[in-house]
């Protein structure tokens, strides 16, 4: 066996408490190297009475298997030593302290206590569900008295400067839309006042911004979201400020005499305008960057995410630039918070995978951009293939928590890419390729608005054109394809929330299955510009249907004895199924009684 492949480390994430009576336990060991896991583990007090459980296998990348178990107590979980045994060729057992061919009788690892903040938890109705992201500025101007000066028309080229009017009583106006699209939570880029039309450079972190409205406007709006059954989360800025902020401006004031002076990163003083006098966002000299370790200013952070939580009701926050935060921050955030408001959503942005914030003791969830980057890589750009997509993917779902993966925000773009559709070189096939995967892959995808509709763009500025209301000039048949696919998704709980298992990968075609409840649903991918027919592995017999053509295929009970991870799973036949060029599939299994 390659010892050096295996790995478990005795800590989060490899073993954590799902609840304070239950464990979730870990194992990698090299790709295609193990036949069995099993766990054996006992309480310290009573070392005679070992008990075993077998691990599944539940990802596959390109180098390694990942294994994972769930112990269930009757009591909390708690001094619990344990060790592993690998079954391959030979048989291994796995310690604390390394390797050996005999049954160890010391060196184990040991699990100490499930307290009741190290329960990895996100909340319930974040699992599964469809994010609507906003960009206010350029979503829909509904009262243009609050314009600014210098507004241009509705419509006009986006530069980085320029304003278009876009306001909250325009999101409010068109709700109805974002509910017939099925959407269950808006994310609304920075309302806050503050500097330029993004409002990154917040100036008042306690007031709306005149030109999006008033308090009354969110409050409506807020209201109005809620009694659509639909959540809404807001863009918290706290790593960095506007130069308007008043205590840098206290500070440019009063210089080294202000009382503010330590809630930033000065580097001396005296001091003026610019990135080399102070530490920035990036070196943005208009974006101070807060002195987040500073005890002020995390209580300020804390007051400001609890006001908006406790007088507006708002369900959460997505975190800016999360990363760039001191760790004390969120982790005090998520202590205190949830301690208040269980159900709010802690949702961080990062570009990589996260593993700093996704430690269990900060963020829910992250903008998974891990995730877009292979969909990108795989469907728009054609640059990898599809055992390639596969690997990233299982890569990436090994990295987390089940729990997390469930609610991960899953985006195809932002207010921070190009539109995926100019990705896609506006080929609508690949769009469509790439909405089908989003809305049944694992996770909570991310409707970027104006996708739904076709838009494109380049990179900030393109990719914050304004929203197009004039229907007509839709792509309709982009827009049905998201109806379809939402509906789909809501639908069918395997597609919200069910396991993950990659069934077929060759070359450019990619299926993957999702179960719950003894239902499956697979989802085939043709990622090229010819026709293939391919056959599929399933894992219960019978007849399935095509959601997307509407056809019937029966399944066939000769089955390849090659087949994509057929030590995963018991497959009992196949579907046979011939795919257009760039077309996706999604086969449900068809029930008798519905």
């Amino acid at each position: 066996m390659m010892l050096e492949a295996i790995r478990h480390t005795g800590c989060y994430p490899d073993i954590y408490p799902d609840s304070r009576n239950s464990l979730v336990v870990t194992l990698r060991t090299a790709k295609h190297d193990a036949r069995n896991c099993s766990i054996i583990y006992f309480a310290r007090t009573t070392a005679s009475q070992k008990k075993c459980k077998a691990m599944k296998l539940v990802y596959r990348d390109d180098l390694f298997d990942y294994w994972r178990t769930r112990i269930q107590f009757h009591q909390i979980a708690r001094y619990q030593k344990y060790f592993f045994q690998i079954q391959s060729d030979e048989v291994l057992y796995v310690t604390s302290e390394g390797f050996s061919r005999e049954e160890p009788s010391d060196g184990f690892f040991e699990y100490l206590y499930a307290n009741t903040t190290d329960i990895v938890t996100v909340p319930s109705w974040a699992k599964g569900q469809i994010f609507y992201q906003i960009f206010p500025e350029r979503f829909s101007d509904g009262d243009s008295s609050n314009n600014p000066e210098n507004t241009e028309p509705w419509g006009s080229e986006p530069t980085r400067d320029n304003f278009m009017g876009g306001d909250l009583k325009g999101i409010l106006n068109h709700l109805d839309d974002i509910q017939k699209l099925g959407i269950n939570c808006l994310y609304l880029n920075p309302i806050f006042k503050g500097d330029f039309n993004h409002k990154y450079a917040t100036t008042d972190y306690f007031s709306i911004d005149p030109q999006f409205g008033t308090s009354n406007d969110l409050q409506n709006l807020i209201q109005a979201v809620h009694n659509c059954g639909m959540k809404i989360i807001l863009d918290g800025v706290f790593n960095h400020c506007g130069i308007h902020f008043k205590p840098f401006q206290d500070v440019m004031k009063n210089q080294e005499k202000s009382v503010c002076k330590d809630w930033f990163l000065i580097k001396k003083f005296p001091f003026d305008i610019t990135h080399h006098a102070y530490e920035c966002v990036g070196a943005y000299k208009y974006m101070p960057k807060l002195n987040t370790g500073n005890p002020e200013v995390r209580n300020f952070i804390l007051n400001v995410m609890d006001y908006w939580i406790r007088e507006y009701h708002i369900d959460g926050w997505r975190l800016d630039v999360a990363d760039e935060v001191d760790e004390g921050v969120w982790e005090e955030a998520r202590l205190i918070l949830k301690s208040r408001y269980p159900q709010i959503l802690l949702l961080g942005e990062t570009w990589g995978p996260g593993y700093q914030l996704m430690n269990g003791t900060q963020m829910d969830v992250i903008m998974n951009y891990v995730f877009r980057k292979a969909v990108l890589d795989f469907i728009a750009l054609h640059k990898i293939s599809a055992y390639e997509f596969n690997a990233r993917l299982e890569r990436m779902l090994a990295s987390y928590p089940e729990e997390m993966n469930q609610a991960m925000f899953t985006p195809l773009d932002s207010h921070d890419t190009e539109r995926f559709m100019t990705s896609c070189g506006n080929d609508v096939r690949k769009m469509k390729m790439a909405v089908a995967f989003q809305m049944t892959f694992p996770g909570s995808p991310s409707v970027y608005y104006g996708d739904e509709i076709g838009l494109d763009g380049q990179n900030d500025p393109g990719c914050r054109k304004c929203m197009i209301w004039q229907k007509d000039q839709w792509n309709q048949e982009l827009y049905d394809w998201y109806l379809k696919l939402i509906s789909l998704r809501r639908q069918a709980e395997e597609l919200r929330t069910g396991s993950y298992l990659s069934v077929y990968c060759s070359k450019d075609v990619y299926a993957f299955l999702r179960a719950a409840n003894n239902r499956s649903t697979i989802t085939v991918l043709n990622n090229s510009d010819y026709d293939v027919q391919v056959s599929i592995p399933v894992v219960n017999q019978g007849e399935y249907r095509n959601l997307m053509s509407g056809e019937m295929i029966q399944s066939d009970e000769n089955l390849h004895s090659g087949a994509w991870n057929n030590d995963m799973a018991d497959y009992k036949g196949c579907l046979n199924i011939r795919l257009k060029a760039y077309e996706t599939a999604i086969l449900r299994e068809n029930k008798t009684n519905e």
